[in-house]
């Protein structure tokens, strides 16, 4: 296991709430992040087809501590780990399970969630060298799909929906096996200010402690 594989595996222990921050900018990034971290979270991801993806990435890795992972979403290529990877970026999040994808994060040091909707994408996922399985999208995969998926896919293998997840989601999904869960629209959307994103971040965290047992470290 390498530093960042055993990193995301404690924070997916305390607290596997990873926020997603589709559409952020650089100019606000930082603020958010911060609203975050104080909030518990320990992952950061922000999707390549948000405004200037890769300086919000460096951003929020030079802004935040160190316990904290950074990375992107909606990596489809090659080209654009490496991108990811020269921003100082720290786990890699796919929409697919594209093998060559998987491998070249793996190969640079970082973490990476593929996308999978079936189990046999799982399993590819998982020959490729994927650490962390994204369910998504997550309304096609409810809580009584992931608990047959469990019965195969064991832990430590972390099982992440994504996909329309609110606060109530957490406790079914909990009990079905999930390990963690990627947060979009109802944790931050494009325009929302810091206040408003730890308010949202407060909900989740509770959710998460009420069904884990665990709360989220804070700042």
């Amino acid at each position: 296991m390498n530093p960042i594989d055993k990193a995301l595996f404690h924070i997916l222990q305390r607290c596997g709430l990873i926020a997603i921050l589709r559409g952020v900018q650089p100019h606000e990034v930082v603020a958010i992040g911060h609203a975050l971290y104080d909030a518990g979270f320990r992952i950061i991801e922000v999707p390549l087809n948000s405004p200037e993806p890769l300086a919000s990435i460096r951003a929020l890795r030079d802004a935040l501590p160190a316990d904290c992972l950074v990375g992107a979403g909606t990596v489809l290529s090659i080209d654009a780990v490496a991108d990811v990877a020269a921003a100082g970026g720290q786990i890699i999040v796919m929409p697919h399970s594209d093998p060559d994808v998987i491998r070249a994060a793996r190969a640079a040091g970082m973490a990476c969630a593929p996308g999978v909707a079936t189990l046999t994408e799982a399993y590819a996922a998982l020959a490729a060298g994927a650490n962390m399985l994204k369910l998504f999208p997550a309304e096609a995969l409810p809580p009584h799909v992931l608990k047959a998926w469990r019965a195969v896919i064991t832990p430590p293998m972390a099982l992440v929906p994504v996909g329309g997840i609110v606060p109530e989601s957490i406790a079914p999904y909990a009990a079905a096996g999930a390990s963690g869960f990627g947060l979009g629209s109802a944790l931050y959307r494009p325009g929302d200010q810091p206040p408003e994103v730890a308010h949202k971040a407060a909900a989740f965290a509770r959710a998460w402690q009420a069904s884990f047992g665990t709360a989220p470290a804070t700042a």
